[in-house]
């Protein structure tokens, strides 16, 4: 039989956890999302790749693209306009190299302020159940007019085609979908044991909210404000299309389709190249999105 000492300390002293027993670091469950889901990291050099396009466009483009040549109007791609020009003979890959700069910043402002305005709606309605139902009215109401329609609407009363205009009319067309994805987050996490616990041990709202409610709803914000990125891109896209977005004279991927639409049958390089690069830029973000979700859940996360 063995010998055990008195005194536990000494049987810790004399008998060493060996090495190879050691708990390893734990590792990033971001970056263990990365290697077993690549589409993350391509949708992340894609969307990488189109934003240093945009802060580096000054030096990429090789025209200006607002500068007008009449002589070389419509001219097919060659060395000195790499897409060719446009009715008005502007360099169409000038023109989209700045065109990324509008569409990441109204992607970028939309998802933000939807999913920060919406996440308060969304958490006022959960938590204070006489408000739920007059909050949530209007928020359906606002969900049966289509987000473009909306969007269309809105921008007609504001009379003016600004970058600001454009956030403002998407994401008040994009709020009640957040809000109503935290107010069911929020119903599902309350009613949990542990809330109910921290409740019964007289945690403050705030402190519930901070402590178990906005981690358990992180996750399917996170996804939904990287579709909501994409979606305002093609929203803005939209709207630049059919002239209720942006003037012509700041490049969008949509004012620049809208340009060549009436010669899409003899030169389609007007509408394709842009086309091409919206295409990119919105696979991209959702890529990265569907990697984030997988990186920010802590079920999924046990299963990478």
């Amino acid at each position: 039989m063995t010998d055990f000492p008195d005194d536990p300390h000494k049987f810790a002293a004399a008998k060493p956890m060996p090495a190879i027993l050691a708990v390893p670091p734990q590792r990033s469950a971001l970056l263990r999302s990365i290697r077993r889901h690549p589409t993350m990291w391509l949708g992340g050099i894609l969307l990488g790749a189109v934003v240093l396009m945009a802060v580096f466009a000054p030096l990429i483009a090789n025209q200006d693209p607002a500068a007008l040549n009449p002589a070389q109007r419509v001219r097919p791609p060659s060395a000195e306009a790499l897409f060719g020009t446009d009715m008005l003979g502007r360099d169409i890959f000038s023109r989209c190299v700045y065109g990324a700069r509008v569409s990441l910043i109204v992607g970028l402002g939309v998802a933000l302020l939807a999913s920060a305005v919406g996440m308060v709606i969304g958490l006022v309605a959960g938590f204070t159940r006489w408000a739920d139902g007059i909050i949530m009215r209007v928020m359906d109401g606002m969900m049966s007019i289509p987000a473009i329609l909306l969007a269309i609407a809105l921008m007609t009363l504001m009379r003016g085609g600004s970058i600001f205009n454009v956030i403002l009319a998407i994401t008040l067309a994009e709020i009640p979908r957040v809000a109503r994805l935290t107010r069911s987050a929020v119903l599902s996490v309350r009613e949990l044991a542990y809330v109910e616990a921290a409740v019964a041990c007289g945690t403050s709202r705030l402190g519930i909210i901070r402590q178990h409610i906005l981690p358990n709803t992180l996750a399917p914000i996170t996804v939904q404000a990287t579709y909501i990125c994409a979606s305002a891109m093609i929203t803005e896209a939209i709207l630049s299309f059919i002239g209720a977005g942006l003037p012509t004279s700041i490049p969008s991927w949509g004012n620049i389709m809208a340009e060549g639409r009436a010669l899409w049958q003899v030169k389609p390089n007007i509408v394709f190249f842009p086309a091409i690069f919206l295409s990119l830029t919105v696979l991209a973000v959702n890529l990265l999105g569907d990697g984030l979700r997988d990186a920010v859940d802590p079920r999924l996360a046990k299963r990478v």
